[in-house]
C-alpha cells in the first residue's frame, strides 16, 4: 500500500503559533518533525468505526421543562470529499458551549452559568449523502482567559474520523454576521480568505420545520485546495 504524504498548505491551515493565543505552543513541537513511515497497523482500521464507539442522538437541546436555555438551531452538516462526492458512514463527534458560553468542563472556570439541561456533545453517523442533522441551541460567546481578556464567537467543534487511525480532521464551525469573528484569534490565524470563509455557516430560511429554530447549513471538504481548515 502506497501511503502518500501531502505537504501543509500554510496559507488555507491556521498559524501553528497564534500570537496572544497562549495555549498554541503547547500543541507545536519545537523541533523539525521526524518522518516515520506508517506501518499495516497504523494504515488500516479502525474498520467500522461507528461499531467501536457509542452514537449519541441528533438532539441535544432538549424538549419542554427539560430544554437547554438559548435560540433553537437546527444544523445540517454534510461532510464530501475534494471531488463534491458525498463521505457516508463517517463518525462525527460534536461539542460545543451552551446559550450563555460555557462549557460542560472542569476546566471552565464560572464565568457563566452552567445549564443542567445542556450537556453539549453529540456523536453521529453521516448517512449515504454525507449528511447529518442536529438539534441544538446556538451557544454564545465566552471570554478567553488571557491578560487581554479577548472573546471568542459562538462556534461548534467537530472532529471528524476516517477510515484509518491516522485519519481525522478537528475543526469548527463560525455563525454569519457575528461581530466577534473578525477578531477571532484562531478564525483569523487562517492567512487565506477564502479559507476563513470556508469555517462559517450559511443561515437558511426556514422550512416551517421546524417552526422555531434557526436553520444554518454547513459543509466540510475533506482533503484538496478547497479543504475545510483545521482548528485547535
Amino acid at each position: 500500500m502506497a501511503y502518500v504524504i501531502v505537504p501543509r498548505h500554510e496559507r488555507t491551515q491556521p498559524l501553528r503559533i497564534v500570537p496572544g493565543y497562549p495555549q498554541t505552543p503547547w500543541r507545536n513541537p519545537k523541533q523539525p518533525l521526524i518522518r516515520r513511515p506508517p506501518t499495516l497497523s497504523e494504515l488500516t482500521g479502525p474498520s467500522e468505526v461507528a461499531k467501536r464507539v457509542k452514537l449519541l442522538g441528533g438532539d441535544i437541546a432538549g424538549h419542554g421543562e427539560a430544554q437547554a436555555i438559548g435560540q433553537l438551531m437546527h444544523l445540517k452538516l454534510r461532510v464530501v470529499d475534494e471531488d463534491g462526492t458525498p463521505v457516508g458512514g463517517t463518525v462525527v463527534e460534536i461539542w460545543q458551549a451552551n446559550g450563555a458560553g460555557r462549557y460542560i468542563h472542569p476546566n471552565d472556570d464560572e464565568h457563566a452559568p452552567v445549564d443542567r439541561n445542556f450537556y453539549g456533545a453529540a456523536r453521529l453517523l453521516t448517512d449515504e449523502r454525507g449528511l447529518l442533522e442536529l438539534r441544538t441551541v446556538k451557544p454564545g460567546a465566552y471570554p478567553v482567559p488571557t491578560k487581554d481578556g479577548w472573546w471568542r464567537p459562538p462556534h461548534i467543534h467537530f472532529s471528524i474520523f476516517g477510515k484509518v487511525w491516522l485519519s481525522r480532521l478537528v475543526t469548527q464551525m463560525y455563525f454569519p454576521g457575528e461581530p466577534l469573528n473578525g477578531q477571532d484569534r484562531i478564525l483569523n490565524a487562517v492567512p487565506d480568505t477564502a479559507a476563513r470563509a470556508r469555517l462559517v455557516a450559511r443561515l437558511v430560511p426556514p422550512t416551517g420545520d421546524p417552526a422555531n429554530a434557526l436553520v444554518f447549513e454547513h459543509q466540510i471538504v475533506l482533503r484538496g485546495r478547497k479543504a475545510t481548515p483545521s482548528q485547535p
